[in-house]
């Protein structure tokens, strides 16, 4: 193994009688993995030989982790706001209002919670359109709780040990099973005729589970001579049939979450081919509970882990909403505890961590999506198999229209050699990032990622960093208290005994406090806005790397919000004819922010912002477009204070104020016209020592 000392090793694993005590606190696995350094043969991608992809059910990011230190969580500066006013955190039906409230049962990660209807039809009348403000009555109040590091420690300390991401999105606003299509296929039957009327049996949009025939991406891998395994249950038998209103015991088995099972190319095959051995075998706990782990112990153990592995948890475990989550801990840490048993393995191992889809929980970022197709011009790439337009599918169901993905934010950690530090990964990702992770090292295309997708959404590179060596081993929390009692496995328990209930009074959460390092993106994205004669007009550049999506909200504009999207060195142009106020907010990619709110009648002050090499700080320049003297004030958010600026008629100005961590905010406002609002936030990615918003926790 590269670079590592295996004395130092042992002593870190816990060798002769030490093994024992370790096994049983299991959090020592994110320790030792810490502590073994990576492959760095190359110091590129290449130095990853095998990739694990263990995604659990279930949970939406805000829910989990909107409490974290330096992720955008609750302390986000800028939340969408709502057709009522208020911002995205204070959700509403007709009786009340509810922000996101923390349970009050003891032990909260052992609690068995309420599952929340996560259905395609109702999670899209909950998202009403980029609204985002019908989450209460689609998914009752339950959909506003949230966990904090208390509760799932584990969870906090692989974060804070790893690389979050915190812009990842599940692929569908909707169930499990088209979510997990996007993450074993690229896509949910995208190309039948862009329309839903798909020519492998799709979409499924319903887990509807049928028998599909589109091409997955493990039959690529298979093609391509890249080495896969699924790691699953088999204990109640591998038929479909099995799966849907399923009421085995949920100890034994893959709960269905196998998803390559509803393709009738891996349901026909036959013992010897590959598609059978190494997706329709596993292990057998009928057997017994020990032999949960032993196919994947051995393979670690025995240097056979293949390139490309899926782990498949059975239910209990898989963290969905009516389980604990401590028991995805119990098995996660089992995980992760095989996998640094062997230092060469490790070494050379990428697991990524992530969720299939947010069951009805509420997260307060708008989702990126592509605008309808019959509204021509709002994006420079092509949105093709992007849209479901209710039409009856082969699989005999209709349903509400609408955009396919990106779906609601999930959690995802990027746990390896190369992934170590606490850091933050803002880059726009979905579950087919996974799949372009893939492409990216083993050079196998899928040819079922659309090209809004492989455009927005990123393929998960950005998250590390392969010049890395190491980092500092944490203290973590044990898991040995997690595991499930011998009682609940005679009684297969199964169903939730806690239903979260909102206080009466509404108290905003707060983020824990600190920054963490950031990684670097492809973002630059530029705004050039012009108001004239009650028309405001904008032009995007976008100067980046990646694609960005672009939100454009307001409560002022009767057919707001509009969705736009800016391929990589594309530029695009929108107009909106205001009332007598405006009041327009635009969301684009990791943070990127900006308000122009005023009256038509008075005079227009435009502000952009330009990078300026690798300084922190950011040029503004400031134009007065107007007839008259415009005096201005100008804030920066970053706790710099105020000054003032006057400009005459057709005076131009640059403004330079310091970044933090490469961040800028900044706050234009006019004594003429007291709605006059420009707001201007966003990142530098050029600048020198990147951290998260040192906005998130305030």
């Amino acid at each position: 193994m590269t670079s590592l000392n295996r004395r130092r090793f042992l002593q870190l694993s816990g060798a002769g009688a030490a093994t024992t005590a370790i096994s049983q606190m299991l959090g020592q696995s994110i320790a030792r993995a810490a502590s073994i350094p990576a492959n760095r043969a190359t110091g590129s991608i290449k130095d990853v030989e095998h990739v694990v992809v263990f995604m659990q059910e279930n949970r939406a990011f805000d829910h989990y982790f909107g409490t974290l230190k330096g992720v955008r969580g609750f302390g986000d500066p800028h939340p969408a706001i709502l057709p009522s006013g208020k911002d995205a955190f204070h959700q509403a039906n007709l009786t009340r209002e509810v922000t996101p409230f923390h349970p009050t049962a003891q032990n909260l990660g052992m609690q068995f919670m309420e599952d929340l209807d996560h259905s395609w039809e109702q999670t899209h009348l909950a998202f009403n359109a980029g609204k985002n403000d019908k989450w209460l009555p689609e998914k009752t109040d339950a959909t506003m709780a949230f966990y904090e590091r208390e509760d799932i420690p584990f969870h906090f300390a692989l974060a804070d040990a790893f690389t979050v991401c915190d812009q990842y999105h599940c692929s569908v606003l909707g169930p499990t099973d088209p979510n997990r299509y996007y993450m074993f296929a690229g896509g949910d039957d995208p190309f039948g005729k862009g329309n839903g009327s798909g020519v492998g049996g799709g979409p499924d949009l319903w887990n509807a589970e049928t028998g599909y025939t589109w091409s997955t991406y493990p039959e690529e891998l298979e093609k391509a001579g890249v080495s896969w395994k699924v790691y699953q249950d088999i204990g109640e038998g591998l038929d479909p049939a099995h799966y849907e209103g399923w009421t085995g015991n949920p100890y034994i088995g893959n709960y269905g979450d196998n998803s390559l099972l509803y393709f009738l190319q891996y349901q026909n095959a036959k013992p010897g081919t590959p598609l059978y051995d190494k997706a329709r075998t596993g292990t057998n706990l009928l057997g017994g509970h020990d032999d949960l782990f032993r196919i994947f112990r051995e393979d670690v153990r025995n240097g056979t882990l293949p390139q490309v592995s899926y782990v498949v948890p059975p239910e209990t475990y898989t963290e969905h909403s009516n389980w604990p989550p401590n028991y995805g801990a119990w098995y996660t840490a089992n995980i992760l505890d095989i996998l640094t048993s062997n230092p060469e393995v490790w070494s050379k191992t990428a697991v990524l961590f992530m969720y299939d889809e947010n069951d009805g929980f509420y997260d307060h970022i708008v989702p990126p999506h592509p605008n309808n197709p019959q509204i021509p011009g709002a994006s420079t790439v092509s949105t093709y198999g992007e849209w479901y337009d209710g039409r009856m599918t082969s699989s005999g169901k209709a349903d509400v229209p609408g955009h396919y993905g990106l779906g609601v934010r999930v959690p995802m950690i990027v746990v390896s050699p190369w992934s170590m530090g606490g850091w933050v990964c803002s880059e726009t990702f979905d579950h087919t990032s996974i799949v372009r992770f893939l492409e990216a090292r083993f050079g196998v295309k899928s040819p079922n990622i659309t090209p809004w997708r492989r455009a927005v959404c990123g393929d998960l590179t950005s998250a590390f960093d392969f010049s890395a060596s190491g980092g500092a081993v944490p203290t973590m929390p044990g898991t040995a208290a997690y595991k499930p009692s011998d009682a609940d496995i005679a009684s297969a328990k199964r169903y939730p005994s806690y239903v979260p209930v909102p206080p009466t009074v509404n108290t905003m959460p707060t983020q824990e406090k600190g920054i963490r390092p950031s990684r670097a993106l492809g973002y630059a994205l530029d705004l050039e806005a012009t108001l004239d004669a009650g028309t405001l007009s904008a032009h995007w550049t976008n100067r980046g790397a990646l694609g960005a999506h672009v939100q454009v909200r307001s409560n002022l504009l009767p057919q707001a919000p509009y969705s736009y999207t800016i391929g990589a060195g594309a530029a695009l142009d929108a107009s909106w004819i205001l009332g007598p106020e405006y009041d327009v907010q635009m969301h684009g990619p990791a943070g990127w922010y900006r308000r122009l709110a005023g009256t038509t009648a008075a005079a227009d002050v435009r502000v952009s912002v330009a990078a300026d090499g690798k300084a922190d700080h950011a040029q503004f320049r400031i134009m007065n477009t107007g007839a008259a003297k415009a005096e201005l004030t100008l804030k920066d958010a970053y706790g710099r204070g105020s000054q003032s600026l006057s400009l005459n008629p057709g005076q131009g100005k640059t403004v330079v104020v310091p970044t933090q961590g490469g961040w800028y905010d900044l706050t234009v406002t006019a004594s003429a016209d007291p709605k006059f609002v420009r707001v201007l936030a966003g990142r530098l990615e050029n600048a020198g020592t990147l951290t998260s918003d040192p906005q998130l926790g305030r």
